[in-house]
């Protein structure tokens, strides 16, 4: 567990950024990849910019106004001193996902067909992207109350907030997570769903992990229902998802039944 992979002179190499960098150029490759054969490939490049400044924003957006409103309300000049760290992960996805809207809005393609083409690689990046929290110290889990857990050293976050004891490894377990849904949604590519399908999947499932893991997080205040933020954010997307889904599934059983008629 390393904040700081190395120095030279007054530059410092956080281990955080490595592997964020890593995780978005594995999320490209496979998303290139999977949109083989497809008018959706040559686009993908160009597409990344656009993610890449929607991701952003929205991850700082939710992180401050979602996740940490009470010190950033009094602390109003820090708002958008994002090199200080607090991005959100569900920010990014929203965010990301609304650049993607614009983009395809722009261009006239079809946003559920490239989502259902981005979702598993997109779940891919995040996997890897929880690497990255747990060297940084952030992200991290609450007490565990017994000698099971990670103790984060001096220097990180999670450090500063409990000192030396036992915590949840709750990004540890998010991003392995990750990785089985990931496997999930590839497997689904073989059935036949709604346009959407894949992308609305990615969304429940990854909704319905990060909801279940926020009851060991110890980073994030709580509120309604003693719920965080992240929890509100994953129900709300599970609940729109879910609606769609039925929409979408309804929707082609209708034009089925149309046709065969």
């Amino acid at each position: 567990m390393r904040v700081i992979l190395f120095e030279i002179g007054g530059f410092s190499l956080r281990s955080y950024g490595v592997v964020v960098g890593l995780a978005v150029l594995l999320a490209v490759s496979v998303a290139y990849f999977l949109a083989r054969g497809t008018q959706y490939q040559k686009h993908i490049y160009n597409l990344v910019f656009y993610i890449l400044i929607g991701a952003i924003l929205g991850a700082r957006i939710w992180h401050v106004f979602f996740f940490q409103w009470g010190y950033y309300s009094q602390h109003l000049s820090e708002i958008f001193a994002i090199w200080n760290g607090g991005i959100s992960i569900l920010g990014a996805i929203v965010g990301g996902f609304a650049a993607t809207a614009i983009y395809t809005w722009r261009n006239q393609l079809s946003f559920w067909e490239l989502t259902d083409i981005l979702a598993p690689a997109v779940l891919l990046g995040q996997a890897v992207g929880r690497i990255a929290c747990f060297l940084n110290g952030d992200a991290f889990g609450s007490p565990t109350g017994t000698g099971f857990g990670i103790v984060y050293p001096e220097g990180t976050m999670a450090f500063d907030r409990y000192g030396a004891v036992p915590l949840w490894p709750a990004e540890i377990w998010e991003g392995q997570l990750d990785l089985i849904v990931f496997g999930v949604l590839m497997a689904l590519k073989n059935i036949k769903l709604p346009v959407g399908g894949l992308f609305l999947s990615y969304t429940m499932m990854y909704a319905l992990v990060r909801f279940s893991l926020e009851f060991l997080r110890g980073d994030s205040p709580r509120y309604a229902l003693e719920w965080t933020a992240g929890q509100w954010t994953s129900a709300g997307i599970f609940l729109i998802s879910a609606t769609l889904m039925v929409y979408f599934f309804f929707k082609r059983n209708h034009q089925t039944n149309a046709i065969s008629m």
